[in-house]
């Protein structure tokens, strides 16, 4: 019983400090959007690799035509004149776009193969490279708000992040969101901790040429990992714009769940293996800790023990979980009026199934440990190191 009692003092400990970053996260949003909008609005190429259907794949594309902004380009990438994407490519296209098609990757990630062809079609006259995913899908001051921050020339690059919202609530698309949620609260307003997401970052067209970032992306299946090492190395900023949290409209099976949150822990085991050990062990102890003081109640429950000490542990272990996801569901809020309903179902799981997710976590980091296989768009890769990818089944 004391081990316990120890370790869930550690643990209502490090629920405080997580705590007060809850705050932080919520203070950044409100200073950020407190913010007037820059008049920095130099000519852009948004680059977006697409392969296969996404759910909502029409509207994701169309949003970015619908940019309250000067003067831009989209440039879409397919791997195949024939992938399914390219005729709903073709059912939104302006003027404004076009499309490549890359041809098949030989020893890098299809994404990021697609994003090295695209790069060599840019206007001239652009000044910021946008990369964007499909499955995103942002507002229409999307696009001035990622912007803005580089006018600060010191800036490395500035990035959104992604927020699920299930269209249909259920249990799977409500867990990964939750899942994913506490990766969005890791960025905020330190920029050297900052990381960047290549569903939405922006940096200066010099600053990628600067360091080669085309040739640097060869060999390499995560885009974003790759660029964030290369501007943290560099010790650059990296500028996270709340303003640019953008929702992924989608539903996901739990088969879906295990395999995108298992594919995401092993890329991070290969391109920031700190990060991939500070989660396996951190899920680990929250996991056998809450849960076992969980069993350790009900069993001295039952038997006739005092079960008041563990029950008033797990009680303020949940009451500092569940505040910090409310003050994140709230930030999020701020910058996502569009789906405030959306939102507002998802509270209750927001705010319950963050004690379930560090299970997940320690799941996905466990199967990351014995594995550097993933399956991506229906492309097998093994991921060696972070500069060499085999693809085994396209």
């Amino acid at each position: 019983m004391l081990v316990f009692y120890l370790s869930a003092a550690l643990m209502v400990w490090l629920g405080a400090l997580s705590l007060r970053g809850g705050f932080r996260f919520l203070a950044y949003f409100k200073q950020e959007i407190a913010k007037p909008l820059s008049n920095f609005a130099p000519y852009v190429s948004i680059i977006a690799p697409c392969r296969g259907l996404d759910e909502g794949l029409r509207e994701n594309l169309a949003a970015l035509f619908q940019q309250v902004y000067p003067a831009y380009e989209i440039i879409f990438v397919v791997d195949d004149e024939h992938d399914a994407a390219v005729s709903v490519i073709q059912a939104v296209a302006q003027s404004n776009s076009k499309l490549v098609v890359a041809g098949k990757a030989a020893n890098c990630g299809q994404k990021v193969h697609n994003l090295r062809q695209g790069v060599l079609e840019i206007d001239r006259q652009s000044e910021v490279l946008v990369f964007v995913d499909s499955d995103a899908r942002p507002d229409e001051n999307w696009l001035r708000f990622l912007v803005a921050p580089l006018e600060d020339e010191k800036i490395g690059a500035a990035t959104g992040y992604r927020w699920f919202i299930s269209t249909r609530g259920s249990f799977a698309s409500e867990l990964r969101a939750v899942w994913n949620a506490s990766i969005a609260s890791a960025l905020g307003a330190k920029t050297e901790k900052n990381f960047c997401w290549g569903g939405a970052t922006a940096i200066r067209r010099e600053t990628f040429e600067q360091f080669d970032m085309r040739e640097k992306w060869n060999g390499t299946a995560s885009d974003d990992f790759a660029l964030t090492n290369v501007l943290q190395n560099a010790k650059l900023p990296i500028y996270f714009v709340p303003n640019c949290l953008t929702a992924s409209v989608e539903d996901c099976t739990l088969r879906e769940l295990l395999e995108f949150s298992t594919r995401q822990m092993k890329i991070t085991r290969v391109y920031a293996r700190r990060l991939w050990k500070a989660s396996l062990i951190g899920s680990f102890l929250f996991t056998a800790i809450f849960w076992t003081g969980v069993f350790l109640t009900i069993f001295r429950a039952f038997s006739g023990l005092s079960f008041w000490l563990p029950l008033a542990f797990l009680t303020i272990i949940f009451a500092l979980g569940a505040l910090k996801a409310w003050l994140r569901l709230k930030a999020v809020k701020l910058v996502l009026p569009n789906y405030r309903h959306q939102l507002n179902h998802s509270a209750f799981w927001q705010l319950t199934l963050w004690t379930i997710t560090p299970a997940l976590y320690f799941y996905n980091s466990l199967c990351a440990a014995f594995s550097r296989q993933i399956l991506w768009r229906g492309i097998l890769y093994q991921l060696k190191s972070p500069a060499e990818t085999i693809i085994k089944l396209q």
